[in-house]
């Protein structure tokens, strides 16, 4: 491999806590240890399909401040626009994606550290592989479903933030003696609603993963009742679909459409069901911004580290991962196979049983 001087970086797809802890640790142990250059891609692959390239160079006076403690990433990123089907303003569609090849080239870069879910993977791996050019990749979504490595930057500070919410939501819920509902963020995998479900109390746990039903929540409730309580928590992933089978989708700008509404769909069943009053909370995208947790700085720091010594030692087509208690790396032909869901008999969904939580009918 040829010797690295320059080394690109960037983020790409949704924002989370703990990128700039990333960037951060990519920079020193790049500018520190090997004595290279590291540029910032500005807004993901845009920075180097638009023309002039939007980049900036960085350097450790950077980092001196509160860039580790500061959520989302100050580098900028995009989640639409794919460069080999990109939206042109007639209408059309277009590959831009040499465009991308050749902002590589014209920054006179060795290689590229990318920051992203397993959408990015799949796309930034198709990039560089169409251009010949080396890519190490770090994963982050607070969706957690990235396949290879047991927890992704930003997950564990998404959990806490839904954590805490189920802590504010429990006391005004006895207060009221309603049925309160938390719809959390996870795309198709219920790894928010679990983890945070479990950690908050809730009665009612429902993923994409499993399927549920109506009743069987209502007998849930009423049970909660019977015990001598007079509220109960729910908490439901964004991509369950409603009993029959549909999405709960709601529109957004430039025509996008987006998982949302299945809380509400819920309350208004749950509450004719069992004639308790019943209270929604979509918590969007509150969990992904704020301060990264230890966990996720912990985490970044491990994998910026590492995704660096790996361009060193010329592992590229890599993506960093937590396995078993440390960092390791797995090809990125392994990961980038579509989103990695919860096993119908997980660990945790058997906890959840356990525990006496609904969450959904057994497989």
């Amino acid at each position: 491999m040829a010797k690295i001087r320059r080394l690109g970086v960037l983020t790409s797809g949704g924002d989370c806590a703990g990128l700039n802890a990333v960037i951060r640790a990519v920079t020193y142990r790049a500018v520190r240890h090997y004595g290279w250059k590291v540029f910032g891609i500005i807004d993901g692959t845009m920075g180097l399909m638009e023309r002039p390239l939007r980049y900036r160079e960085l350097d450790l006076d950077m980092f001196s401040g509160n860039m580790l403690r500061e959520g989302g990433t100050f580098l900028g990123t995009v989640n639409k626009g794919d460069p080999f089907n990109y939206p042109m303003p007639d209408g059309s569609t277009q590959d831009r994606s040499l465009d991308f090849v050749d902002g590589f080239n014209k920054l006179a870069l060795d290689a590229v550290v990318v920051i992203g879910g397993d959408g990015s993977m799949r796309i930034l791996s198709q990039l560089c592989e169409r251009g010949g050019i080396g890519m190490v990749g770090v994963p982050k979504t607070i969706d957690n479903d990235v396949h290879g490595t047991d927890f992704a930057v930003g997950f564990t500070t998404a959990v806490n933030v839904v954590t805490e919410s189920l802590d504010r939501l429990q006391p005004t819920a006895a207060s009221h003696h309603r049925v309160m509902i938390l719809e959390v963020m996870g795309r198709d995998a219920g790894h928010i609603a679990v983890n945070a479900g479990i950690s908050g109390g809730a009665d009612v746990i429902l993923i994409p993963e499993l399927p549920y039903r109506l009743e069987s929540i209502a007998e849930k409730i009423d049970q909660v009742i019977r015990e001598g309580r007079n509220h109960a928590l729910v908490v439901v992933a964004e991509g369950v679909k409603t009993e029959d089978g549909l999405n709960a989708q709601v529109a957004h700008s430039h025509g996008q459409t987006r998982y949302g509404g299945i809380g509400h769909y819920l309350s208004d069943r749950i509450s004719k069901m069992t004639e308790l009053e019943t209270r929604e909370t979509i918590l969007g995208h509150v969990q992904r911004g704020g301060t990264p947790s230890t966990r996720d700085r912990l985490l970044a720091s491990a994998f910026g580290v590492h995704a660096v010594d790996m361009v060193a030692k010329g592992r590229l087509g890599r993506m960093v991962a937590w396995q078993e208690r440390g960092v390791t790396d797995v090809p990125l032909s392994e990961v980038c196979i579509g989103p990695r869901s919860l096993e119908p008999d997980g660990t945790l969904i058997n906890v959840a049983r356990g525990l006496g939580i609904y969450i959904g009918e057994s497989p």
